[in-house]
Formats: C-alpha cells, sequence, structure tokens
C-alpha cells in the first residue's frame, strides 16, 4: 500500500506540471499587454511599467516561469495586484466558508443521493421509480444559479424561513452558519444527488441480478439486509467512484453558488479576481483546486479496499 501511494504521488507531479505550464500561460495568452490590463483602461504609462517590473514581465518567459516554479514550491503563490496581499493569505482568509460548503454538500448528497438510488433500484419500473429519475434528469439539467434564485424566492422572501444571502462564521454558532448554509447546499447539491442517485440506481440494478443475490433472497434474508449489506456494498466501488470525479463538478459549482449567495469564498474571490484582472489570485486557486482534485482522486482509489477485499494495491 505505501508504495503504490507513493508511485501515485509521483505520477500527480507531471500531471501538476501541465497545470502549472498552463496556468503560467494564462497570463501571456491572454489578449493585449496583461500589465495594461490589470493597470485598467486610464493607467498611465507608469503605472503599466510598475506593474510590469512587479510581475517581471519584462524577463524572458523561461525565466518567469522558474522564478513562478520555484516561488510555488516554497508555499509562495504570489501577490494579488489589486489587494497588495499574498495569495496564500487571501486564500486562507476565505477557505472556511468554501470547506463549510463543500462539507455540508457533499455530506447531504451523498447520503441523499444513494437513499433515492436504492430505492429506485429496489422498486424498479414502478412509480417511485420513475419519480426518482425524473428527478435525476430535471436536477441534472436544470443550471445552478437558477435553482438557487428558486429556492430563494421560495425560502427566503416568501417563506422568509432562511436568510436571502450571507454567511455565518462558525464562530459565531453551529446553529446560524448551518442555517446560512442550508440554501446554498440544496442549490449546490441539486446536480450532485442527480448524478449520484442515476449512477447508485444503474448499479444496484446490476447487482441485485446476479447469482449470488438470487441465493440470499433463497436463505430468507429480508429486503433491508439485502439492499444494504449485501447489494450496496457490492455496488460501493462504482459510486465512490463517481462521487469523487463529482469533485469537479462540486469545486466548479461552489464559484456559481458563492456569487449568487454572496458568500466570501474562494469561489467569490475567483469571481472578484476575473473582474479585476487580478492573474496571480487566480493562477493560485486554480493550482490549488488541481492539487485537491487528484488528492481526492487518491484517496477515492484508496477506498477501494474498504468496500472490496479483492482489490490489492
Amino acid at each position: 500500500m505505501t508504495s503504490y501511494i507513493i508511485r501515485r504521488l509521483l505520477s500527480m507531479l507531471p500531471v501538476m506540471a501541465v497545470v502549472a505550464i498552463f496556468v503560467f500561460l494564462l497570463l501571456h495568452l491572454a489578449p493585449g499587454d496583461p500589465a495594461a490590463i490589470m493597470a485598467g483602461d486610464n493607467a498611465s504609462p507608469q503605472a503599466i511599467a510598475e506593474i510590469r517590473q512587479k510581475l517581471g514581465l519584462d524577463d524572458p518567459l523561461w525565466r518567469q516561469f522558474l522564478v513562478w516554479v520555484l516561488s510555488i514550491l516554497h508555499g509562495d503563490l504570489g501577490r494579488s495586484t489589486f489587494w497588495n496581499d499574498p495569495v496564500t493569505t487571501l486564500i486562507g482568509q476565505r477557505a472556511e466558508p468554501t470547506i463549510a460548503l463543500a462539507f455540508t454538500t457533499l455530506i447531504f448528497t451523498v447520503v441523499i443521493a444513494v437513499m433515492l438510488g436504492v430505492a429506485a433500484a429496489a422498486r424498479a419500473g414502478t412509480a417511485l421509480d420513475r419519480l426518482v429519475m425524473g428527478f435525476a434528469v430535471l436536477g441534472y439539467s436544470v443550471p445552478s444559479f437558477v435553482v438557487g434564485y428558486l429556492l430563494i424566492f421560495l425560502f427566503a422572501i416568501e417563506l422568509k424561513w432562511l436568510p436571502v444571502q450571507g454567511y455565518s462564521p462558525i464562530a459565531e454558532g453551529l446553529g446560524p452558519c448551518l442555517r446560512s448554509l442550508v440554501l446554498p447546499t440544496l442549490t449546490l447539491g441539486v446536480v450532485y444527488v442527480a448524478l449520484i442517485a442515476r449512477i447508485t440506481r444503474a448499479t444496484m440494478l446490476n447487482v441485485l441480478d446476479e447469482d449470488y443475490m438470487r441465493t440470499a433472497r433463497a436463505k430468507g434474508v429480508s429486503e433491508r439486509p439485502l439492499l444494504l449489506k449485501h447489494a450496496l456494498k457490492n455496488a460501493a466501488v462504482p459510486i465512490v467512484t463517481v462521487i469523487g470525479t463529482g469533485v469537479a463538478l462540486l469545486i466548479g459549482g461552489v464559484v456559481i453558488t458563492e456569487t449568487v449567495f454572496n458568500i466570501p469564498g474562494i469561489g467569490r474571490l475567483v469571481v472578484d479576481a476575473i473582474a479585476r484582472r487580478d492573474y496571480p489570485i487566480i493562477q493560485g486557486v486554480v493550482i490549488v483546486f488541481s492539487g485537491i482534485y487528484m488528492l481526492v482522486n487518491l484517496l477515492v482509489d484508496l477506498s477501494y479496499t474498504l468496500f472490496d477485499p479483492r482489490i490489492r494495491y
């Protein structure tokens, strides 16, 4: 297991290298002079020259890339051209809302989606199955921001049960924090629930047709243990795979959801950085999210051994 983890970590290096090259070229492939774009339309030539010198844009391209990579290896993602603060500091300040939203969404979606998928597979062809699959198709088709505005209109404006926007830090109490995350979690989780529920249903149907499931039924195993202990455990590997790959949807959805609900997280930081042409922040966030995504995929692969003893690394 240890040697496998080491090999996987080493295999991440070329992937991160490709990501780093792409992110670095993002600054230089942008139309026009990056320094002029960052400085704004009314900037003086002197201000543009100062930004070019600050970013090292006058140096050869290979030297700029080498300096940037060495800085990343030392934990320095650069400095924001708008706020003039280190990118790592800005990401750290915005990390709590994003982590809290991602955590509540992941818990909500996995529990609800697996329950719906199992129920649909157990009652395949019935009204319940068609209802769950109809919800899955609708949830995967409707954009997240549309779902968010509909939830705001219903639960915040009409019923006044939940806050319209904003985020309550955990330091102010767990209750207010969770209350502020209900609508964003539902908004971000709809697509995720639809995806996992469909895969869970399809995988469960395949497992329920296996010979050992018919043998378990013949031995008198009741319905609930049959579904949860026997079928779901054997169907867990494809489901966990989809949960891991769905993290990409989660990361992308955070940007939209935090913008809709005015949550001061990393997603909102990216939107503000794009609006202000703050390329160091965009580069830093892409690097961080890419690393997180690869680590999640590694954890998903390692979790296979928990669900299927036949898998060995």
